[in-house]
């Protein structure tokens, strides 16, 4: 099968798409022909080797942690599912690829598109679990860091849904689609820290960092000086901090209910992630380095 790999950790050079064997679902698992892929901040962070002592890496590696595609073959002890059935999920054996195989998946409602159901998974799943581990309920304040960005903006519209007030940090361009989402915007930035207290004077009961840049001390400030209820997904030093770092381990079971639950709202209207643009397979590099540059309103994927 075509895919992209590399075998070496650096930047959007080292990815070449190359040929290679078909990888094998095993024991609860599928296999998927992929459509459309996702691409994420932390694809690069991988291919850099950033994150090896959260994520083992064995090269050569296949990028992309979020597929959509048709179910190709089963697993021993898979049901509910069918070959030929349309899904989309958490790709084990990496998105980039003509064919993955995953265990955390759903089916893809007609009314959502291949490339909006590629988008989901990654975000969804991340936006739920914080929101989960931070106990965000209705009636108190979070701040939102990185607010405009996938995993943001999928964050916003499920806490405000909870009843709880957003205060999203992004830059001033970015402050209309946050309204729109139902946060309160602010820019971050020098001075963010009387910011936030002008937009929320009852204080802040919890912080969901999705940017990763300079973030944490200005947190535990407006916590009062605590990392309780002070989460990063992006911060790769938050140990110096001594705030968590949330990287996965939802297991499967959980997430394929929740991305079921999510995919039904995006095709209701009742959640909204724009997919920002399409790359085709081949120039995977070139899509990984837009993700790096930031600043996305939507989300990127690649087509297969």
């Amino acid at each position: 099968m075509r895919a992209i790999t590399y075998t070496e950790f650096g930047g959007p050079e080292v990815l070449t798409l190359t040929e290679t064997d078909r990888p094998e679902p095993g024991p609860g698992e599928i296999r998927a022909r992929v459509v459309a892929a996702g691409v994420n901040p932390v694809d690069h962070k991988i291919r850099y080797g950033r994150l090896t002592e959260l994520i083992p890496t064995t090269f050569p590696v296949v990028p992309g942690l979020e597929f959509a595609g048709v179910v190709d073959a089963l697993g021993v002890g898979v049901t509910g599912v069918a070959v030929g059935d349309e899904v989309f999920g958490m790709a084990t054996t990496g998105g980039y690829a003509e064919y993955t195989v995953a265990a955390a998946y759903a089916a893809k409602p007609a009314g959502l598109s291949f490339e909006q159901a590629a988008a989901l998974p990654v975000a969804g799943e991340t936006a739920r679990r914080v929101l989960d581990q931070l106990g965000v309920t209705a009636g108190e304040t979070l701040l939102l860091h990185g607010a405009a960005g996938a995993v943001g903006q999928l964050a916003t519209q499920l806490a405000v849904a909870r009843g709880a007030t957003v205060i999203g940090t992004a830059s001033p361009a970015n402050h209309e689609l946050l309204r729109e989402l139902g946060a309160v915007p602010v820019a971050y930035g020098e001075g963010l820290a009387d910011r936030v207290r002008k937009a929320a004077p009852q204080g802040v009961d919890a912080v969901f960092d999705a940017a990763g840049h300079d973030t944490l001390p200005v947190s535990v400030e407006l916590r009062g000086g605590t990392i309780d209820r002070i989460i990063t997904i992006a911060a790769v030093d938050a140990a110096d901090h001594g705030v968590t770092f949330s990287g996965g381990g939802t297991p499967p079971e959980t997430i394929r209910a929740w991305l079921a639950e999510q995919a039904g709202q995006l095709v209701s209207g009742e959640l909204r992630l724009p997919v920002e643009r399409a790359f085709p397979l081949a120039e995977a590099a070139e899509a990984q380095r837009a993700s790096e540059r930031g600043h996305r309103r939507g989300k990127l994927v690649i087509l297969v």
